[in-house]
């Protein structure tokens, strides 16, 4: 199962600073009773926000260091050339121990497009192949749909089209296995919606 969903920005900001501009958690997170009995419903909001700002934060740092390692410099694309950028993404596994930031163990695949970053943070036993296939497609509907390299793109005012995204590629958490047939017809769904 998938834990959450995260967009977020790598190097937008100041070097040191991931922005989460959308996140996504499924299922129901594993608390500690005794802290979430003390805490109010705004600090455990809080505490939650920062749990996915520390995954934020070591994606941002795996992106960075691909970055570095391989030499290669960001250059900005343009509306039209998603397919492009996508094509040239890093992309990286994260392995999350207990408490880092969630209960359990986890793994975090991310794909780095220019100065935004897609991570999916899953369970450890979850079939890498078809999550990271997942977060692909999840991660080219974004591009192309919300048209997020464009220049005044915010997917914070887009984030009910993510939803209707997730819900359909990736339902209360749960990867799919696609064939062909499916998959064509989950993106015309994709696209007669975002058409609206």
């Amino acid at each position: 199962m998938v834990v959450c969903f995260l967009i977020h920005t790598v190097g937008a900001l100041s070097p040191c600073e991931s922005r989460v501009l959308y996140s996504r958690v499924f299922g129901v997170e594993e608390e500690d009773e005794e802290l979430s009995g003390e805490l109010e419903p705004e600090k455990r909001r809080l505490a939650r926000k920062e749990r996915l700002g520390v995954v934020a934060r070591q994606v941002r740092s795996a992106v960075c260091l691909s970055r570095e390692a391989s030499g290669s410099v960001c250059v900005e694309a343009v509306l039209g050339e998603e397919a492009v950028a996508l094509g040239e993404a890093e992309c990286g596994v994260l392995s999350l121990g207990r408490g880092e930031p969630f209960a359990g163990p986890s793994v975090a695949l991310w794909l780095g497009v220019q100065a935004m970053a897609f991570t999916m943070v899953c369970q450890p036993h979850e079939n890498l192949l078809l999550a990271e296939g997942t977060l692909r497609n999840l991660t080219r509907h974004c591009l192309e749909e919300l048209r997020l390299l464009g220049t005044g793109s915010e997917v914070l005012l887009k984030s009910d089209r993510v939803d209707a995204m997730l819900q359909r590629l990736l339902p209360h958490g749960q990867l799919l296995f696609l064939n062909n047939r499916f998959a064509q017809n989950l993106d015309k769904e994709l696209s007669s919606y975002m058409s609206k």
